[in-house]
């Protein structure tokens, strides 16, 4: 493994993190706050490091298999590392545990905070937040593979480690139109979202930090008090329906925005995940309202059902306190904290693809209990699923479902309380964000251990990569 090629293209990485620092302390100069000396250094030493490299290191397009994972961990590594600066610089509650935190939730677009009173920083630093989710959304390696000059093989390689395996079946096209469609359907939202929220009533600066966090399923707002502290119902129908549009695949979406809707609404996966969202919504309205929690079915409809697609995409915005909701609802939400959205999404967790195959699975294998002599084959929307598929689809999620009980288990160890622990760890590990008790939806996570926030924000990592490109890269040596 080359060891410089990997420091060259992790360097293009840091060297457009630089650009989105020099964006913020644009913002924070035009607000006239006290952030932009803390973005301007940090980009300077951002672009220092990503483009010393560069002159030294000639371009390499053979990249090996172990390259192409080296380069997308260290992009992730590197970005989380110098996206923590601007935090360091400013201070205050940002220690280097909290700054660190801070940085690797904003990237992985968990949206979990350490913050008690985010409106007190810059408005720069907050803009500098959201962009984090922006870039860690889209994919620091698909930036990469779009920014890079003609290296096909390179490409491939990068694309291979950076897109999930789960969804690059729906991507009918070439690395590079992959990459740009990517990016297209992803700023295309991002600018018809921002623009649906002014009209709605935010002002601009509420109105992009929104937007970068929603079209990235990430969740961190401008207020301290999320999206409840808005009180404008048309804002939070704008925010739902692009949390859910967020959580589909975007190859498929951008075939159905250039008239080809078919792929889309035949997708298994895609129904499947629109589905559940909706029987969620509709069983959390209904017991919100029957337990008394709400005294009007329309509150409890619009506070249940936003809840429901807010963490059922991992987006994390809140317009109540789920910590105060019955235990039947706090369950479900539970169970959408582990399957979120849709492989070929910005959302994390197992995702609605492999939660279908799952349960198709064990429908099959109850079938074949009955009829033992039969060939049960598992069938979703009409395509035979192989037996390696279907076993590579239980063997992730059993390692998700391990890595999330030993994350529990080390915060207990730590001192946090089962509700707490057992959240913290589900919705770190699925970029989600809230979880119950003192990091519900008006909490945080400053309360948390120094070392479980460590813990934390390599389930972050864990969930983003989706297990098994940290798990390669750490076991790189192995492979000989």
């Amino acid at each position: 493994m080359r060891f410089p090629v990997i420091v060259r293209y992790t360097g293009f990485v840091l060297l457009l993190n630089a650009a989105f620092m020099l964006l913020a302390a644009a913002v924070s100069l035009l607000q006239g706050d006290e952030g932009f000396w803390v973005l301007t250094a940090s980009a300077i030493l951002t672009a220092i490091a990503g483009g010393t490299p560069l002159p030294f290191v000639k371009p390499a397009d053979d990249l090996t298999a172990k390259e192409g994972i080296g380069i997308l961990v260290f992009s992730w590594m590197m970005s989380c590392t110098f996206g923590m600066l601007p935090y360091l610089f400013w201070g205050g509650d940002f220690t280097f545990i909290n700054a660190w935190f801070e940085s690797v939730s904003g990237y992985t677009t968990t949206g979990a905070t350490v913050l008690s009173n985010v409106e007190r920083l810059p408005e720069g630093l907050i803009f500098w937040r959201s962009a984090t989710h922006w870039i860690g959304g889209l994919g620091v390696v698909v930036m990469l593979v779009l920014l890079l000059p003609t290296m096909h093989n390179l490409k491939i390689r990068l694309a291979k480690t950076e897109i999930s395996s789960l969804s690059k079946g729906n991507y009918k096209f070439r690395v590079q139109q992959t990459a740009r469609v990517i990016c297209g359907m992803f700023a295309g939202l991002t600018v018809l979202l921002c623009g649906l929220l002014m009209l709605a009533g935010m002002g601009w600066f509420d109105a992009v930090n929104h937007a970068f966090s929603t079209i990235a399923t990430g969740g961190f707002s401008t207020r301290d008090a999320s999206v409840f502290a808005f009180h404008n119902g048309w804002i939070e129908l704008i925010l739902a329906v692009f949390m859910i549009i967020a959580g589909m695949h975007f190859g498929l979406l951008y075939m159905a925005f250039t008239g080809n809707g078919k792929p889309l609404w035949k997708s298994p996966a895609v129904r499947f995940y629109l589905t559940t969202i909706l029987m969620g919504s509709v069983f959390v309205s209904l017991n919100l309202y029957f337990s008394g929690a709400y005294d009007h079915p329309l509150d409890a409809l619009r506070y249940g059902a936003f809840q429901v697609i807010s963490i059922g995409t991992t987006t994390g915005f809140a317009t109540a306190d789920i910590a105060q909701w019955p235990p039947f609802s706090s369950l479900l939400l539970c169970y959408f904290m582990f399957q979120c959205a849709c492989a070929g999404s910005t959302s994390g967790g197992i995702k609605a693809d492999r939660m279908q195959i799952l349960f198709w699975s064990i429908r099959g294998h109850i079938r074949k209990q009955q009829h033992p002599n039969a060939v049960v084959p598992t069938r979703i929307g009409g395509l035979t699923l192989d037996n390696d598929t279907v076993y590579a689809v239980l063997q992730f999620i059993l390692t998700y479902l391990v890595a999330v009980f030993l994350g529990m288990v080390a915060l207990s160890l730590l001192g946090s309380d089962l509700s707490v622990g057992f959240s913290a760890s589900v919705a770190c590990m699925g970029n989600v964000g809230p979880g119950f008790g003192e990091i519900s939806s008006f909490g945080n996570y400053g309360g948390i251990h120094a070392l479980g926030k460590l813990i934390l924000t390599f389930q972050m990592l864990l969930g983003r990569l989706e297990i098994y490109g940290l798990l390669l890269f750490l076991f790189v040596k192995s492979w000989k």
